[in-house]
């Protein structure tokens, strides 16, 4: 058959050429992977995969884009074809086109995947494989060919040819001469293939992409600036910048390392000074601050993030306007009514410009609001931070620590969080305003009804509004109430355990969250009748009724003009509640903060400094007096006059409550100045008498700021008695130290203080008390070795209860009640005085039973002592230490006590939303909730529909329906869609408090019931922080996220319904661009899921760090470590804000890209529209399918961005729930029929069976098999050295660590089966640490209020507080401030005395009771046991050798091992025993002048 000529040049054969050669390529590709799968070919397609060149990502991109090009080709001629009729030719050209969209997208999916059909080997040369590049060059002569015949061929004949068909060869040209120069002329490369990771299409800037992608890959991301810094206008544009972060986490779970350092405008680093200089010049100082003016600097420190947000926010108002604007015009061009040519595609173009203008505003409005949002949020919590570092210990009384937490936890972040809302009240206005001017123009003089009706809205929302900032106010209030008390049980939970309490205390948590969720309650319903009472549809009612009544006339073009209009007006309106809600938060949270602000600081003139070496005096105090209380009539001390050359060593004893701390105290500058001068030359170290530690390593504590230096810090080792305790700590100095040093003993705490200050090498050192923790031996080589051999040379004074330490002294102090009644040297004070006779005539009578001891037996066992001085260890310190897995091979991370902070990996798991929206009620309430929402979308439209289709398409037609008729039915919709409001609002509210309430419940019944092992691996800053803030967002935000998030989802597929209706057509478009939204929120969501629960992680070093400097203030002021202190809370905030910081870009990335997908449905669906001849479709019903599609990529992206900030948000409840399954103690009470008799113990008789002890499974024993028995009645006492396993026996009596083996059997019980409530509440202990607790002295005697008054005043006479208390105004309700600050610590020491006395159980434990009292005080303390537990089991852990020596029997143990067990009497008779020895040194140390 011959072909005609002229047939070869007809587009439908060129076209059919086309398609033949894709189908042939499509089948080889087909025939080609099936055949791999038959035959299993194992080609390691990795390493097939081409080599990251530029080269390879072009060749990828073009053929993704020439997919795409003919896609747009398809789409445009198929809607321009579909008006005109069709042809043979015209469908040929569109399959043709379709398969090229096909063929070349599987030829993208192939080179990206790396198949080997398209490529060759490493082995050869070329880059693709034979076929291809044949392929190839057939493909080019086909194009070229069809471009030949455009222009020679069709231009000859003067044929007219479309300009898409002529693109179409000129591209198709193109992409196939530049395979061919692939295929031909680049050469395979060798080189191993880059690691770069490879970004998404969309990525769009390839240059900022991929350098920083390689940047991530080969460099940690903290050691990098964010790309955000430096990126160019097209990285920014389009949020490229974040890409990198994004696809590395895709290849691997993101941490803090990954992520990149802030720039420095956003870095609190950087931002702070100016801030903080700005505040200090507006106001003079920052406790003047005033909440007006914190505002001002806030926001002149933002100043340009608020005028480019301010600018975006105009623009994208505008932009949103646009599409109301125009929905007329557009009606009554689907009418047929057009004014020009081509006006449709003015319209089009002018919908999507405004579309494409609108999306890309909001974009960068939302991210520069959340950016500026984390920098305010940072400054406060570091002003906060500076100023809880400043403040005077009254203000300190002011607030706790657990308030202070809040302030950085809820206020800061509720400020930093209204960014979103700071241009919301301006832009209303704006945008009321535009939309009235629409409505003018539609409606005329209605939309004056319009205004009126809006303003109604606004003005039923103030005194909700109001009542919304009380409800907040007391909110806050009593949230401070909870956090407080809870930080204070969290830090004392392990004497709440040993006394049995922690159920008690429990139900006081309960109590203040209870009056908390009172407050709770009144402020969701609130908030709920706020939503019913801005049902917008009132608004549109009105208007409409108007309309009616003035004899506007309805068309449908107008009505969906108005409709739009009312659509973008919802909005603000519906969000006005939140709005007013927000502000009054703020403002209630400015408030405190500037409240804070101006508590007054420590007075910075209380001392006068003098340079080092500028005198001859180092401390020098005249006619001093001080008090803590200013209001108070009696100073704390007064008249003080004291000198202190250079190099003394100065003593100060006294009574308890003396006020010896206070005079320390007062040489740091920490108590008020009344009157007088105080000069210190030089600089000053500081040893508290309760031993403060941070949390990490003990290097770093000891180093505390300064460099190493090896030969000082081994020197200080060596003199503080640590290197023994570090040698059998598996990770030496370098092991990380629990929360308060909880993994330490109290001894080791101590001397780690005191090699602190040791390696300072200050001029000046300050030491209170520090030696009453450690037992003798040690006591005696610190003193020996601290103070008289490293210190010698400098000025040292020391708070000591220890007579035996003050001959040495070159000056004693002698207080009483706050003055100093004595002062001189040893010998003369003996002489002369009265005070200080009785502290030493108190020492001698507790050596009297010593005197029977032969000198010369005490002189041979001390030279026998020191010559065994090194060979005891310190075992059990490290079985303390035990806890912290720390024996075992050096380098185990995973031995360390306190770990990272545990978080989930990967997706967040269904059962955790599931158990979410099922917690309340069983889930009952989520189907109506759901039904609601429904009704309501479905309302919506209804009333929509209605509208649309009962008014005229123009005046000139007659209403379909009567006016009366329309408005009833549109008035009855918009009732139902208000009452579906109010129902699904009071619902959510119902089943969100209901979740909250139940969750809070579980969560702290789990960790009340966690065993001690629990708290001391845990730091509290991660309890506080569930506590506080992931409590908050299931308290408040979480209900509204699930809520708007169903919502959405529902109107997202009431929008597509529409738009179907009106053009079935748009699923074409709609299905693949739902598959690619999809595509890429599963991209996003694992960097951002990970970078969220890093912000979580992030948050507790912040909080933690807070805590322990709030607790060591005077430490941290003492060293003058302030600065540093300061540099490690910004780092800590940068630490939170990086992970946040790109989270928005992340989630705006991802908006962008869903918002422009959005876009092009929106493209399609008015391109059809316009394609349709005039009469075949309803104009009204096509207007209201475009008012919906104006919404559509904004109800989209909200869609998918509120399911990602969900995802973000269910963290807290992961969160949550995580700490609802800690592993719990045995049952507090057994079953009836095991409970002990309510008079057990009647003997008290303490029988130990072959008792073994570990701290976890992994570890040595801690005690290797006890076997003893403590008499019903008798004084028992066990003495070791430090670490033998003393306290460890005292945890295990009482269940804080449970047997490995063996048993304890008290009067024929074996404890470990019973109850722990039953065994505890029988036992009294006063432990090592005096604990008491905020509130009153009645509280802290009598928590479980079992007693009467008089049995109270009874045990405080007992205990000789009795004085004391009545000379306090409350007398028994006089106040005790947080961790019993305001009372000594010999005070404190005595209250819990009075908790023993009060409940005079069987079996008394005393755990080195009377380490914090003087000699005189402990004389007193065990006259008073001896006389009221005459009759009870008392076993007494002691580092004062007198504590036990009057106890029948002593127990003496060793490395977890019972060395000796008998009467003091006969093991003294025995030279060679060891507890002889240990009264040898103590006779020896006591009787010497050192």
């Amino acid at each position: 058959m011959n072909l005609d000529p002229v047939f070869l040049s007809k587009p439908i054969f060129l076209h059919g050429l086309s398609t033949l050669i894709h189908v042939l390529l499509l089948v080889s590709v087909l025939v080609s992977w099936v055949w791999k799968k038959i035959t299993t070919c194992v080609i390691n397609e990795c390493k097939e995969r081409p080599n990251s060149t530029w080269f390879n990502k072009i060749t990828k991109f073009c053929s993704i884009g020439f997919s795409s090009f003919n896609f747009v080709l398809f789409l445009f001629n198929y809607f321009y074809w579909y008006r005109n009729g069709w042809s043979d030719e015209k469908v040929v050209t569109l399959f043709d086109l379709a398969l090229k969209t096909v063929t070349w997208f599987v030829v993208f999916v192939c080179f990206h995947k790396g198949f080997f059909f398209f490529l060759s080997s490493g082995q050869r040369k070329r880059k693709f494989s034979f076929f291809f590049r044949a392929w190839c060059v057939f493909y080019l002569f086909v194009s070229c060919y069809c471009f030949v015949v455009d222009i020679v061929v069709l231009y000859e004949n003067h044929i007219e040819l479309t300009v898409q068909c002529m693109v179409s060869d000129v591209v198709s040209f193109c992409v196939g001469l530049f395979f061919c120069y692939v295929g031909y002329c680049v050469k395979n490369e060798s080189e191993e293939s880059d690691e770069t990771i490879h970004e998404p299409l969309l990525n769009g800037d390839t240059h900022v992409g991929n350098d920083n992608a390689l940047e991530l890959n080969k460099t940690k991301g903290s050691d990098t600036v964010t790309p955000f810094s430096n990126a160019g206008i097209w990285s920014l544009l389009t949020f490229t910048w974040v890409s990198p972060l994004i696809a590395f986490g895709n290849k691997k779970t993101l941490d803090l390392e990954d992520v990149p350092q802030l720039d420095s405008r956003d870095s609190v680093v950087g931002a702070f000074p100016i801030f903080r200089d700005k505040l200090e010049a507006d106001c003079g100082a920052i406790n003047r601050v005033t909440t007006l003016k914190l505002v001002k600097s806030l926001i002149i420190s933002g100043w340009k993030e608020i005028l480019i947000t301010a600018f975006l926010a105009l623009v994208n108002t505008f932009s949103t306007y646009v599409g109301p604007y125009l929905i007329d015009s557009f009606v009554q061009y689907i009418d047929g009514k057009r004014l020009y040519e081509n006006q449709g595609y003015v319209l089009v173009s002018s919908f999507l410009f405004a579309k494409l203008v609108e999306c890309l505003t909001e974009r960068h409005l939302y991210f520069r609001l959340q950016q500026l949002g984390l920098r305010i949020r940072a400054l406060l919590v570091t002003i906060i931070y500076n100023k809880a570092l400043t403040l005077s210990c009254q203000s300190k009384q002011c607030h706790s620590s657990g308030e202070i937490i809040n302030f950085i936890t809820v206020d800061a972040e509720r400020v930093g969080t209204f960014g979103w809302y700071m241009h919301d009240l301006w832009l209303l206005a704006l945008k009321v305003t535009l939309a009235l001017l629409i409505l003018y123009k539609n409606i005329g003089l209605a939309s004056i009804a319009t205004f009126v009706s809006t303003v109604v809205v606004m003005l039923a929302n103030v005194p909700l509004g109001s009542l919304q900032e009380k409800f907040q106010d007391k909110l806050m209030e009593s949230k401070d109430a909870r956090m407080k008390t809870t930080s204070e049980i969290l830090r004392n939970m392990r004497i709440l355990k040993l006394q049995g309490w922690e159920m008690k205390f429990l139900s006081k948590i309960t109590a203040l969250r209870d009056a908390e969720q009172g407050w709770l309650k009144k402020y969701l319903y609130t908030s709920a009748m706020t939503t019913f009472v801005c049902a917008p549809t009132f608004v549109s009612v009105v208007t409409f009724g108007t309309c009616m009544l003035i004899g506007v006339p309805l068309e449908s073009g107008k009505i969906l003009s108005v409709l739009a209009t009312f659509k973008i007006l919802q909005e603000p309106i519906y969000n006005l509640p939140d709005v007013i809600s927000m502000i009054a938060q703020t403002k209630v949270s400015l408030d405190r903060i500037a409240s804070f602000l101006r508590l007054d600081d420590l007075q910075s003139d209380i001392v006068e400094k003098l340079p080092p070496g500028s005198s001859d005096t180092a401390i020098e105090v005249v006619d001093g007096n001080f008090s803590w209380d200013l209001s108070s009539p009696s100073p704390t001390v007064q008249n003080i006059n004291l000198k202190v050359f250079h190099g003394m060593k100065v003593a100060v004893c006294g009574t308890v409550g003396s006020g010896k701390s206070t005079l320390l105290s007062c040489v740091l500058g920490e108590v008020p100045k009344i009157s007088g001068v105080v000069k210190v030359c030089g600089e000053k170290a500081y040893v508290a008498q309760s031993p403060w530690i941070q949390s990490g390593k003990i290097e770093d504590n000891i180093l505390f700021g300064k460099q190493m230096v090896r030969e000082r810090y081994e020197k200080v080792l060596e003199a503080c008695y640590l290197k023994k305790d570090l040698e059998i700590l598996s990770f030496g100095d370098q092991t990380v130290i629990g929360e308060r040093g909880i993994n330490l003993s109290g001894g080791q705490k101590q001397r780690i203080q005191i090699a602190r200050a040791l390696y300072q090498d200050a001029d000046i050192y300050l030491f209170d008390d520090p030696f009453s923790a450690v037992d003798a031996h040690t006591g005696s080589h610190l003193f020996k070795e601290c103070l008289l051999g490293v210190l010698s040379s400098k000025t040292v004074v020391y708070v000591t209860h220890q007579v035996e330490f003050l001959p040495t002294a070159d000056l004693i102090l002698v207080m009483k009640d706050g003055k100093i009644t004595q002062s001189g040297k040893y010998a003369d004070l003996l002489n002369i005085g009265t005070d200080f006779m009785e502290l030493v005539g108190a020492h001698r009578e507790a050596l009297s039973t010593l005197e029977s001891l032969d000198e010369g037996k005490t002189s041979n066992e001390i030279s026998t002592l020191e010559q065994e001085e090194n060979i005891s260890g310190t075992h059990e310190e490290a079985n303390k230490d035990e806890q912290n897995g720390k024996s075992g091979d050096k380098g185990e991370p995973q031995g360390q006590l306190v770990q990272e902070e545990e978080r989930e990996k990967g997706k967040v798991g269904f059962s955790v939303y599931w158990k979410y929206i099922t917690t309340a009620y069983g889930g009952v309430l989520v189907p109506f909730i759901l039904l609601a929402h429904i009704l309501l979308q479905a309302l919506q439209i209804g009333s929509n529909y209605w509208m649309a289709l009962a008014t005229p398409i123009s005046a000139d037609v007659k209403p379909p329906i009567e006016g009366t008729t329309l408005m009833k039915v549109y008035v009855g919709l918009a009732i139902g869609s208000s009452l579906c409001i109010l129902v699904k609002g009071l619902l959510l509210v119902t089943a969100g408090y209901k979740t909250a309430t139940i969750l809070f419940n579980k969560m702290h019944l789990c960790i009340f019931r966690a065993p001690m092992s629990f708290f001391d691996s845990t730091p509290s800053g991660r309890i506080l922080n569930r506590a506080s803030t992931d409590q908050s967002e299931v308290d408040t935000g979480l209900p509204y996220q699930v809520s708007s998030f169903a919502f959405s989802m529902i109107q997202l597929l009431g929008i597509i319904a529409v738009m179907s209706q009106v053009a079935w057509q748009v699923f074409i478009v709609f299905i693949p661009v739902i598959v690619v939204s999809i595509w890429y929120q599963r991209y996003y969501s694992p960097s951002a899921r990970e970078l969220s629960r890093l912000g979580g992680v992030c948050e507790a070093p912040i909080i933690q760090h807070f805590v322990e400097t709030i607790s060591g203030t005077s430490t941290i002021r003492s060293f003058d470590q302030q600065s540093r202190f300061h540099e490690t809370n910004m780092k800590l905030t940068d630490g939170y804000s990086r992970p946040n910081f790109n989270i928005s870009a992340a989630m705006e990335w991802l908006s962008l890209r869903l918002d422009m997908l959005s876009s092009i449905i929106f493209a399609f669906s008015l391109a059809f529209l316009i394609s349709i001849p005039p009469g075949i479709m309803n104009p009204g019903i096509a207007g209201l399918a475009v008012t919906y599609g104006l919404s559509l990529n904004m109800i989209q992206a909200w869609a998918i961005w509120i399911l990602c900030n969900l995802e973000n948000k269910i963290i807290s409840v992961e969160r949550i729930v995580q700490y609802t399954t800690i592993p719990s103690e045995p049952p507090l009470v057994s079953e009836e029929e095991n409970r002990p008799d309510p008079s057990w113990p009647a003997y008290g008789e303490v029988d130990i069976l072959n008792l073994q002890v570990r701290y976890a499974p992994h570890l040595p024993l801690v005690l290797r098999g006890l076997t003893c028995m403590f008499r019903g009645g008798l004084k028992t006492g066990i003495v070791g050295r430090t670490g033998s396993g003393k306290s460890t026996l005292i945890q295990t009596l009482f269940r804080l660590v449970e047997p490995t083996a063996g048993e304890i059997i008290i009067d024929g019980i074996n404890i470990s089966t019973i109850g722990l409530h039953d065994l505890r509440s029988r036992l009294s202990i006063i432990p090592q640490d005096p604990t008491m607790f905020e509130g009153t002295v009645r509280t802290n005697l009598d928590p479980l209020e079992e007693y009467t008054d008089e049995q109270i005043w009874e045990a405080l006479d007992k205990c000789q507080l009795g004085d004391e208390v009545r000379k306090k105004e409350g007398k028994l309700d006089s106040s005790v401030s947080e961790n019993g600050e305001n009372w000594s610590m010999g005070q404190r020491q005595l209250v819990c005395l009075g908790r023993v006395l009060l409940k005079k159980s069987k079996i008394l434990v005393l755990d080195e009771a009377t380490a914090s009292v003087d000699t005189a005080t402990d004389n007193l303390i065990q006259q008073t046991l001896r006389k009221h537990f005459t009759d009870s089991t008392v076993i007494t852990i002691a580092h004062r050798i007198t504590s036990v020596l009057d106890s029948d029997m002593v127990l003496l143990l060793s490395q977890g091992l019972i060395e000796e067990y008998d009467s003091p009497n006969t093991l003294l008779e025995d030279n060679s025993s060891s507890f002889a020895k240990l009264v040898a040194e103590y006779t020896m140390r006591s009787n010497s002048n050192l």
